[in-house]
């Protein structure tokens, strides 16, 4: 479920409204009856820099040491033992 913001029409009473994202109710103003408007605002997410797209290489930074197991303290070996403490696949 999702939450949206609507006016009324009438009134201009701003109130919110829980409904599926695929659904399209007749919405009606609590106050006054009226029919409402769903608003539209401005998402407050800002994606800027690099790494937010597949296509973007990373350069060499301690970020890409961290998500990529490959360095000090990984766990990866050739063998086929596990040697991880608490883990489920002994």
């Amino acid at each position: 479920m999702a939450r949206y913001d609507y006016r009324c029409t009438s009134c201009g009473n701003v109130f919110e409204v829980e409904h599926g994202m695929t659904e399209h109710p007749e919405i009606t103003c609590p106050t006054c009856g009226a029919s409402a408007e769903k608003v539209f605002t401005a998402s407050g997410i800002k994606f800027s820099g690099s790494g937010f797209y597949n296509t973007d290489q990373r350069g060499g930074g301690s970020s890409t040491e961290a998500t990529s197991g490959s360095g000090e303290g990984s766990n990866s070996s050739s063998s086929s033992e596990h040697t991880c403490e608490n883990c489920p696949h002994k």
